[in-house]
């Protein structure tokens, strides 16, 4: 591949983006950012992150020839292409879904130099042979590009086989919580709710919210680790219902729990703030987190059916979070639908399926979906405990609409 790293990258979560939002909207307000792009405001976003960088280091993007997002560095690499796919591409806030181009005069706006955009392919475009370093162990392989967002790949293989509404929770560090569409949507009242539209494979809108996910369990985890507490996932899991249910609840998507220094002190700050008991033991967290992500799963949901009609008749839960049996079943008992687990190594299924579709072998939304269902898959439904869960739900939203 010709060219090289100006620098090495930044991880999304640095704290170089704080503020960088209000900085933003100074020079492109808000609804009008949102209006072009249709992307949920989140200081991790390709935007705020290039606006940033510039701040940091004026001129270092002029001095660049090309923008690769991770995906395409990686195909570089492989085989010297110099081009961005169209999933990955509509995350950024850099792109127009409605023109189906990048938003040039938004970056033109802040200074970020256009010539730096690559042209933009579909997932399942064969990009070209290995480069010939590579040739000793991959032989002269395509390189084609399957939706390189990873939740767009995690999304290319939900196994649906019912007819209706689905929607789908896309279970990791992050959960990105959602239903597809055939069109994006950028109203005002979908801004005020802070969703986003995100391409899928085949033409398809990813229209959901990031949830900031299992990242609070995961860093809880590392903290009692390093303090000596116990924080063997398994041992927590069995121990889940000895803790009362509902005792505790978070806003998952508080700011705070983006990227804290301490996971446990920011949920216990969290708690006091809103007239409810500190934590002590690891287990009680672990309810606390998991109740809580169920409770902005279903608020989520509740958005989408307002937002868009769509009334949500089973949800597919995809990825490593996939594998919480308990989470899966409390979410079933929530939203009184159906939940499918699986597949778990999702995004690297959905790879797959596209390498398909660049060889041939597949040809359609409907080719893909059809082999999906191949996979293995573990069905919810839904118990009496439902009940609960509605006077829980309605603590929660009051809790997270309060000023």
């Amino acid at each position: 591949a010709q060219g090289f790293l100006l620098s090495l990258p930044f991880q999304y979560r640095d704290s170089r983006t704080d503020g960088v939002m209000e900085q933003v909207f100074a020079q492109i307000p808000r609804d009008v950012l949102y209006q072009r792009t249709g992307i949920q405001m989140m200081p991790i976003n390709t935007l705020f992150q290039l606006y940033a960088h510039e701040r940091m280091q004026p001129g270092a993007l002029t001095s660049a020839f090309r923008l690769l997002l991770m995906p395409d560095l990686f195909h570089n690499w492989l085989c010297g292409s110099l081009v961005s796919e169209r999933t990955n591409a509509t995350t950024t806030q850099c792109w127009d879904p409605k023109s189906g181009a990048w938003a040039t005069d938004l970056l033109d706006r802040l200074k970020i130099p256009t010539t730096l955009l690559p042209s933009v392919v579909e997932a399942g475009t064969v990009l070209g042979e290995v480069l010939p370093e590579w040739r000793s162990t991959l032989g002269r392989s395509q390189v084609i590009a399957p939706a390189t967002h990873d939740t767009g790949s995690a999304i290319a293989a939900t196994p649906v086989q019912q007819s209706g509404t689905w929607g789908y929770i896309s279970s990791g560090t992050w959960s990105l919580v959602g239903v597809e569409l055939q069109q994006p949507v950028m109203t005002t009242e979908a801004m005020a709710a802070n969703f986003t539209n995100e391409g899928g494979i085949f033409g398809t809108t990813r229209f959901l919210k990031n949830v900031m996910g299992l990242w609070l369990l995961q860093e809880c985890q590392r903290l009692w680790a390093q303090t000596g507490h116990s924080s063997d996932y398994d041992t927590l899991m069995a121990d889940v219902d000895a803790v009362p249910a509902f005792a505790a609840l978070i806003d998952p998507d508080d700011q705070r729990f983006l990227a804290p220094q301490d996971m446990p002190a920011a949920i216990n700050a969290y708690l006091r703030e809103h007239g409810q008991a500190s934590l002590q033991a690891p287990v009680a967290f672990v309810r606390c987190i998991m109740e809580s992500l169920v409770l902005r799963y279903c608020e989520v949901f509740r958005q989408i059916k307002e937002l868009t009609g769509a009334n949500v008749e089973s949800v597919h839960v995809l990825g490593g979070g996939a594998r919480n049996t308990r989470l899966n079943q409390w979410l079933a008992d929530a939203l009184d639908v159906s939940v499918i687990a699986g597949p778990y190594e999702a995004t690297a299924y959905g790879n797959a399926l596209m390498q398909l579709v660049g060889l041939g072998e597949l040809h359609t939304l409907q080719d893909v979906r059809a082999m999906a269902q191949k996979e293995p898959t573990m069905l919810f439904s839904s118990r009496p405990e439902r009940h609960a869960w509605r006077e829980a739900s309605q603590r929660f939203r009051s809790m997270i609409t309060k000023v």
